[in-house]
């Protein structure tokens, strides 16, 4: 299955609202199974009887073929219907494919009904589509319609901590009830439904619970406490997102928390400075560490538990949330388009993110978040 070799046949045979690789090479959000056939430049695919209509609308191949119709001819009056893998098997084999390139997402069943018949296949080396890497004008309009809807629900949080007052305890006091990371979530979220996005497990959280930079957050939000909004929707048009992270405070920001938030923003800022093509990532993400530890903010382990900036800078972003490259794993080139996310975590006092989405252009970049950047609420 490993064998190397010189082919311009690729494969690939999966659900495109999960499979970016094959969202990319159709344009068309099918939320089963179903195949791409790459030969000698021509793109086809398969369909069910069920979507053929609407991929004739809108998948970006040149040849759309019923799945119906392999399977009738596998099945030849048989009363059971044929695995899905034989029926797979005989397209190809009608097509006269012997060998493939296909993802390393491969399914396995299907990898060893194929070899069963002869037909080889060889994962990618990498990216199973390279151009991926590099965004097109088309698909960076894409991303900020992406980022738009992103935006909007930022704004609604921002909104809802704004019309917050301070209860006893300092609870947010939301209009008599008390403000929850669950309630403000989903008004986030709702806001991103409404603006034709797909919301997935947006990030709220405040106090400690900011310091575990993947913790959704849970329970009341506090006044003059830092609390992290990360929000990372997909747009249910393009199947793109979006990536944006601010860290505010309702109510007043103490010294200590101020002091913070401005390592982390001064943090951000020189990385967005020095990106450019030919620098290296992984040597400006140190850079920015060594600034914190610098301004007095180490990367360490205080009792049991890491604190400072124990994350990655960045990462791309495109059809899927975390996209080749890695910040620190690429030199910088025209076209990527990638996170930059510093973060500070101290429990105690709280964590700070700030996350915003640029384009590495010939000279520099380009930013493609717009959201403003505000401590205090």
């Amino acid at each position: 299955m490993m064998t190397r070799m010189k082919k311009s046949t690729r494969l690939i045979v999966a659900a495109s609202e999960q499979d970016a690789d094959m969202l990319y090479a159709t344009r068309l959000v099918v939320g089963d199974p179903f195949v791409f056939l790459e030969q000698k430049g021509k793109r086809t695919i398969v369909l069910s009887d069920l979507e053929i209509d609407r991929g004739r609308k809108q998948a970006q191949v040149d040849e759309i073929l019923p799945y119906g119709e392999f399977e009738r001819e596998v099945q030849n009056g048989a009363k059971k219907a044929p695995e899905f893998e034989k029926v797979v098997s005989h397209f190809l084999r009608k097509r006269g494919v012997r060998s493939a390139l296909v993802p390393s997402n491969f399914p396995l069943r299907l990898a060893q009904e194929l070899e069963g018949h002869k037909i080889r296949l060889e994962t990618a080396n990498g990216l199973f589509w390279p151009a991926r890497e590099a965004k097109t004008d088309d698909e960076l309009r894409q991303m900020r319609r992406a980022l738009s809807i992103t935006e909007q629900g930022l704004a609604r949080a921002v909104e809802v901590l704004a019309a917050c007052r301070s209860r006893r305890g300092k609870k947010l006091d939301w209009f008599g009830r008390v403000l929850t990371s669950e309630i403000l979530r989903a008004e986030i979220d709702s806001a991103i439904l409404r603006a034709g996005g797909l919301p997935a497990n947006t990030i709220v959280a405040g106090g400690d619970q900011a310091c575990d930079p993947h913790e959704r957050g849970s329970g009341p939000l506090y006044a003059d406490a830092l609390i992290i909004l990360d929000v990372f929707p997909r747009d249910a048009k393009t199947g793109y997102f979006g990536d944006i992270t601010r860290t505010v405070v309702r109510g007043r920001a103490s010294e200590e928390q101020r002091r913070l938030w401005e390592t982390v923003r001064e943090g951000q800022a020189l990385g967005l400075k020095n990106m450019k093509p030919g620098v290296d990532g992984l040597e400006l993400h140190n850079r920015i560490k060594q600034l914190f530890t610098d301004r007095g903010y180490p990367t360490e382990t205080r009792d049991g538990r890491n604190v400072g900036f124990f994350h990655g800078t960045g990462h791309g972003l495109g059809l899927e949330i975390h996209e080749f490259p890695r910040f620190q794993k690429t030199v910088f080139k025209p076209g990527q388009t990638l996170t930059v996310e510093p973060g500070l975590y101290y429990p105690g006092l709280g964590g700070v993110r700030i996350e915003d989405v640029v384009v590495v252009t010939r000279t520099g970049i380009r930013m493609l978040s717009r959201f403003e950047k505000r401590l205090e609420i």
